[in-house]
């Protein structure tokens, strides 16, 4: 190493007489106990004259490259790469894209494109086709039902998706753009799009008519969904009894039932009528309580030719329940058997209701075994209605009993009704019934949803059931879902109850390495049980590890506040 700086230093003390040098740089290296440069560069006061400053412009910089070339390791005539940390950087950014591209869903990927904020519709459309996705109409539907996407994104996504080869350019592709926007009541847009498939020459039904609708009430733009019905050359819907009894629906479902029965008034005699005409704007009544303008319809129905059916009295007799005259119910409902009336299911379950509403089980017990001897089969409506109540009034014993029965029928419960079941199980009482309910409903191959998964993990955390809540844990990972803070904190009380603390630990450890920070009413119960067993060497590294946590999250939520979204 001495040699080769030997011929470097006598070269910089010839050029020290050529060029002229700061003196900041001569008193550093002149100060240095390992100079041996010449004591002529140590002149602190020289300053150069004209001529010197004249020399030194005119001093041939090649001469000092070809020096420093055979010196140093590296050529001149090479060309020195431009930002070379910067390429690295680009092309390790490029890498992590591509591999955080393998976590996310198709919809995902296809919404990322318009967080990059790009400029033209053609930058778009570039950035959507090189995304890779396989594009299918499910996709499609995922990426504009979910997400943020503003309405002009939402369009602009659609019109390119519509030109791929893999979705149909038809009536169903276009009501799936059209159900988003009036869903996120992005109504002008929706218009729009409308006006677009009649210059498209599509053709609309009466699906599409529903959900136009259906958008319009939703955003509270009433009169322009009646508007619409009968607008043919703009929008293309016709003036017929069905679109006629899907308005009415939209509007009574939204509970417009008002504006609905005013337009049945103004086009009576116009549009010819039929039963289920009726029976909506009945049911619309029956919604709330209005006895007397269901018993208005009723009489017009009756006058017009029309017989009721059993949709009729189901709303009327949920009518007459709500307004709590179940005495008129119970008549009406009399009258019918009198008359070998053929009664459905719909009309059991309608006298069921009205008894649970009072709290008379007895004679909703008497009606659901009425509904056996007349043949009719119980629907999920009906075990519904009746395990509910069972729960309500906490006979556990009936509600397991009249579950075993539907399932022997062969009825499967949905995510929500098992849901339903299990929230209230889990605000009194030991969880031993929440558990039988979940077990049977998980046998008999019903999906169980996340919120009941962590309404058993948190009763059963509370009750300190280890075991049952490590499997629970166990069997709701297997089932697709992760875990989250809420989920991670009921595990970790669970263990500090029955005193696991060092698994209490590596859950904790766990969660922390997944970014969930939990709260410090967990943290302190934990590290203060750490104390009390002289774990103190433990409870400080838990202790470290809280604190870069929080600072992380603390830094976390200061990037979030400012749209950084890391």
């Amino acid at each position: 190493m001495a040699l080769r700086s030997q011929p470097l230093l006598l070269f910089l003390t010839r050029l020290s007489k050529t060029r002229y040098l700061s003196p900041y740089l001569c008193s550093s290296v002149s100060l240095s106990q390992f100079s041996t440069l010449d004591t002529e560069l140590n002149t602190l006061g020289h300053k150069p004259s004209v001529n010197e400053l004249k020399d030194q412009s005119n001093f041939d910089e090649s001469y000092v490259l070809n020096e420093l070339s055979n010196l140093l390791p590296f050529s001149a005539n090479a060309a020195p790469t431009a930002h070379p940390y910067r390429n690295n950087q680009s092309n390790k950014l490029e890498e992590s894209k591509v591999v955080a591209d393998l976590f996310l869903l198709p919809e995902e990927k296809l919404r990322g494109v318009f967080l990059q904020k790009l400029n033209g519709k053609s930058a778009i459309e570039s950035a959507l086709a090189n995304t890779g996705v396989d594009l299918s109409l499910d996709v499609v539907a995922k990426t504009l039902y979910r997400g943020n996407l503003g309405g002009e994104a939402m369009v602009i996504f659609f019109n390119w998706a519509i030109k791929q080869p893999m979705i149909p350019k038809d009536i169903h592709s276009y009501n799936v753009i059209l159900r988003a926007l009036g869903k996120k009541k992005f109504i002008d847009f929706m218009l729009k799009m409308l006006r677009d498939l009649r210059t498209e020459g599509i053709t609309v039904n009466l699906e599409t008519l529903s959900i136009v609708a259906d958008g319009l009430v939703r955003a509270q733009r009433v009169y322009k969904a009646i508007q619409i019905f009968g607008n043919t050359e703009e929008f293309g819907f016709g003036c017929d009894t069905e679109s006629l009894n899907v308005l009415l629906q939209c509007l009574c479902k939204r509970s417009h039932v008002r504006a609905a029965n005013s337009y049945f008034n103004a086009v009576k005699g116009k549009i010819p009528f039929n039963v289920a005409t009726y029976n909506t704007i009945i049911a619309g009544w029956s919604k709330i309580g209005q006895v007397c303008q269901m018993k208005k319809i009723l009489e017009a129905m009756v006058e017009d030719g029309f017989t009721p059916d059993c949709s009729t009295f189901d709303s009327l007799l949920q009518g007459l329940g709500r307004a709590g005259r179940i005495e008129d119910a119970l008549k009406i409902f009399d009258n019918l058997v009198e008359k070998d009336y053929v009664l459905e299911t719909s009309v059991y379950n309608a006298m069921i209701s009205n008894f649970i509403s009072v709290g008379d089980l007895d004679e909703a017990i008497k009606y659901y075994r009425c509904l056996l001897s007349n043949n009719c089969d119980p629907d999920i409506d009906t075990y519904t209605k009746l395990i509910s109540a069972f729960i309500k009034a906490r006979k556990v014993a009936d509600a397991l009993e009249m579950l075993d029965e539907m399932l022997g029928q062969g009825i499967v419960p949905s995510t929500g009704t098992v849901t339903s079941f299990i929230e209230p199980l889990c605000s009194f009482g030991p969880p031993h019934a929440a558990m039988m309910i979940y077990k049977r409903a998980r046998k008999a191959g019903c999906k169980i949803s996340l919120s009941a998964y962590k309404l058993l993990l948190m009763r059963l955390s509370r009750f300190g059931k280890c075991g049952m809540l490590l499997n629970i844990w166990e069997e709701m990972q297997e089932s697709g879902y992760s875990s989250d803070m809420e989920v991670y904190e009921y595990i970790i009380n669970g263990l500090c109850n029955i005193g696991q603390l060092e698994n209490a630990v590596l859950v904790m450890e766990e969660s922390l390495h997944k970014g969930f920070c939990p709260s410090r009413l967990i943290y302190s119960k934990l590290y203060n049980k750490l104390l009390a067993s002289n774990k103190v060497e433990r409870a400080y590294k838990l202790f470290l590890k809280i604190k870069a946590a929080r600072s992380n999250e603390n830094a976390r939520r200061f990037w979030r506040a400012n749209g950084w979204h890391f």
